[in-house]
C-alpha cells in the first residue's frame, strides 16, 4: 500500500510504499478515507509528545493515531488506537475490533474528520452552564477550534461574541462569520488588558479558552475590580494552550473577580457527549454549521506536512 512514511523523529513523511497491515486476532482493516493533520500529530512525530514513544516507537513508522475510514462490510466510521507502526496517513491501518464508531449518514468524511473540534466548543455549555442571550468570550477564535467556537456560540444564541487572535486580517474572517468584537493579542500587556475591559460591555458571561498563558493571565489580571464591588460571575472553560502551559493567577483574581476556572471535561458524561455530538451532527447535515477543511492528496503528503498557509482551515489528507 501507499502510505506517509517517516524515517526518523522530527523528519518529513515521505509518500512510500509500506507493507500492508494483516489483522491479528480481534483486529480489523480499515480502509482509510480521510486523516486530519493536526498539532498533536505532528509533535508526536517530532518525538515531543508524551505518546511519541507510543506511536513511534520504532521506524519506519506512519504518522496519525486516528481517523475516518470504511470497514470491510462498507461501514464508515471513526477509528483510532491503531497498531503502529501503521498510523492512519495510509491507505489501510489496523485497529483492534471495536476501536471506532459509526459516522453518521450524510456526513462528508473529510468533515467528519473535524467534528471533534466542534465538539470541544459546546463546553461552553457542559462545563460553563451557557444558556442563550449570554456573552462569549473565545480566547484563539482564529485556530480551526477557535473559528468553530466563535459559530457554535452563534448557534447557541449568544447575545454576543468577542473573539481574540493575533492576525488582524484573520480576526475579519472571525467578525464575518458571526464575531461582534475582536482583540488582537499581539500587542503590549497594558494594551491588551485595556482592550478586554473596553470589549466587555456589561462583562464576559463565559469564556471559551484555546490559548492559556500570557493572554488568559491578563485577561483574568484585567477582570479585578478597581475598587469594591460584587464581581459578576465570569465562567472559564480551559480547553487549550496554545499561547502557553501555565500562567500566574492571582488571588484576587478568584477572590474578587467572580471568575471560576472549569477544565473542558466538567460534566461530561456519555450522555452529555451524545447530546453534544448529536447536536453537532444535526447542524452539520442542515448546513448551518461549516467546516474550513483543506483537502489534499496522500500523495502530497511531504508538501502538505510542512504547510504554514492553512489560516483557520484544516489540513485533512485523503487517501
Amino acid at each position: 500500500m501507499k502510505a506517509a512514511v517517516l524515517h526518523e523523529a522530527g523528519g518529513i513523511p515521505r509518500y512510500e510504499d509500506f507493507p500492508d497491515p494483516v489483522a491479528g486476532d480481534g483486529e480489523v482493516i480499515i480502509d482509510v478515507k480521510a486523516v486530519a493533520v493536526e498539532n498533536v500529530d505532528k509533535a508526536i512525530a517530532a518525538g515531543t509528545h508524551y505518546a511519541s514513544e507510543k506511536y513511534i516507537g520504532r521506524f519506519p513508522a506512519i504518522p496519525a493515531f486516528d481517523g475516518i475510514g470504511a470497514l470491510p462490510d462498507g461501514t464508515l466510521v471513526g477509528f483510532g488506537d491503531i497498531r503502529p507502526p501503521y498510523g492512519a496517513l495510509a491507505e489501510k491501518a489496523v485497529v483492534p475490533q471495536g476501536s471506532y464508531v459509526p459516522i453518521p449518514d450524510g456526513i462528508d468524511p473529510a468533515v467528519a474528520t473535524v467534528m471533534a473540534s466542534a465538539v470541544t466548543a459546546m463546553s461552553m455549555k457542559a462545563a460553563a452552564g451557557f444558556v442563550p442571550g449570554e456573552t462569549v468570550l473565545v480566547q484563539g477564535a482564529t485556530g480551526v477550534a477557535g473559528r468553530l467556537a466563535v459559530k457554535v456560540a452563534r448557534l447557541l444564541g449568544a447575545g454576543r461574541i468577542v473573539a481574540t487572535g493575533r492576525d488582524d486580517n484573520r480576526l475579519r474572517e472571525v467578525q464575518a462569520i458571526g464575531a461582534d468584537a475582536v482583540i488582537n493579542t499581539a500587542v503590549s500587556d497594558e494594551a491588551l488588558a485595556q482592550a478586554y475591559l473596553d470589549a466587555k460591555g456589561d462583562g464576559y458571561d463565559v469564556v471559551v479558552d484555546y490559548l492559556w498563558g500570557r493572554p488568559s493571565e491578563i485577561l483574568l489580571r484585567a477582570l479585578v475590580p478597581r475598587s469594591f464591588a460584587f464581581g459578576k460571575p465570569t465562567r472559564v472553560v480551559q480547553i487549550g494552550e496554545s499561547a502557553g502551559t501555565e500562567l500566574a493567577l492571582a488571588g484576587s483574581s478568584l477572590r474578587t473577580s467572580g471568575v471560576e476556572i472549569y477544565g473542558a471535561a466538567k460534566g461530561l458524561d456519555p450522555q452529555t457527549m451524545n447530546e453534544a455530538y448529536q447536536q453537532i451532527v444535526t447542524w452539520t447535515r442542515s448546513g448551518e454549521l461549516t467546516f474550513d477543511v483543506e483537502k489534499v492528496p496522500l500523495s502530497d503528503i511531504e508538501t502538505a506536512w510542512q504547510r504554514t498557509d492553512l489560516k483557520g482551515r484544516r489540513l485533512v489528507v485523503m487517501p
